[in-house]
């Protein structure tokens, strides 16, 4: 079976890229993040993982888009930018897969806690009837504390905040 592995980081990635090849599923990753910010920390982000899927021999297919203005006009309202968000990549990941014969399509999103898997699920099903690709879905979410201690291990860079601008100012807020 060949999934497009929708990847958000690489420390995120681990697991669910080692969980889906104890399955005997090979994924292939594909990095589209435009919600990730500053700058910086996209291409923080988008280096390490190309540099972690080298390590590993996987397929990355990287979609380098960064454009905060845009990302930021396509979404409805600031109270629903997380379902738009993940509609925005996973749709993009959808074709992708449609496009290139993959089997499936997936995402790490499903190895946070911090994500909401029944709007993920949601998204990805009505995507799956979209494109007519499967929604791989997989709780990871009990291999996370493990993925996040290996990542620290191989020297993974590691956020502070789920990406986009919104998340870092709520991850500030929390501390006051």
């Amino acid at each position: 079976m060949s999934i497009l592995l929708h990847i958000c980081c690489a420390p995120c990635s681990v697991e669910c890229i080692a969980s889906l090849r104890e399955e005997g599923i090979e994924p292939h990753g594909f990095w589209l993040n435009p919600n990730i910010q500053p700058y910086t920390e996209y291409k923080a982000r988008r280096d390490t993982l190309i540099e972690y899927a080298k390590t590993i021999d996987m397929p990355l297919e990287v979609c380098d888009e960064y454009d905060l203005r845009a990302w930021v006009r396509a979404l409805p309202s600031l109270d629903d930018r997380c379902g738009a968000c993940y509609a925005m990549r996973l749709d993009r990941a959808a074709q992708y897969a449609a496009e290139h014969g993959f089997d499936g399509f997936s995402t790490t999103l499903l190895i946070s806690p911090y994500q909401r898997h029944d709007l993920i699920c949601e998204i990805g099903g009505a995507l799956e009837k979209k494109y007519g690709v499967p929604f791989v879905y997989r709780d990871f979410r009990p291999r996370f504390r493990e993925g996040q201690r290996r990542a620290r291990e191989m020297g993974l860079y590691m956020q502070k905040y789920c990406g986009c601008v919104f998340s870092e100012e709520e991850r500030y807020l929390k501390k006051k």
